[in-house]
């Protein structure tokens, strides 16, 4: 069992950088990642890292924009914006689970999620 407590979301103008992080506890040698869901849409997968960060995959309307990274010493999960778009408001939601592999449409535990906004 894993707990996901995300931070870092808020207000920010186009052009503008976020970064969130999302802390982890309990059992942690897991895939990390992140989902986002836009009011009115469904939820989207956003990013995913390994545990100890060897592979990471990140979705292709963000990966010239977004990068993840961990810090597994602080179990501690990072999504880096930059270039932020007025189309990247959304819930982002930290998500944890067993298989790298079996990440993206696996049943994930999450947290609670953080908002992002961004203004045009």
């Amino acid at each position: 069992q894993v707990q996901l407590v995300e931070s870092g979301g808020g207000l920010v103008q186009a052009g503008g950088s976020l970064r969130l992080s999302c802390a982890a506890s309990g059992r942690t040698a897991y895939t990390m990642g992140w989902f986002r869901q836009a009011p009115g849409k469904e939820r989207e997968f956003v990013a995913a890292i390994s545990w100890g960060g060897r592979s990471t995959t990140t979705t292709d309307s963000v990966k010239d924009r977004f990068a993840i990274s961990r810090d597994d010493a602080k179990n501690t999960v990072y999504l880096q914006m930059n270039a932020l778009k007025p189309e990247d408001t959304a819930v982002y939601y930290c998500a944890a689970h067993p298989s790298y592999a079996a990440f993206i449409r696996g049943t994930h535990s999450w947290g609670q999620g953080t908002q992002v906004t961004v203004s045009s």
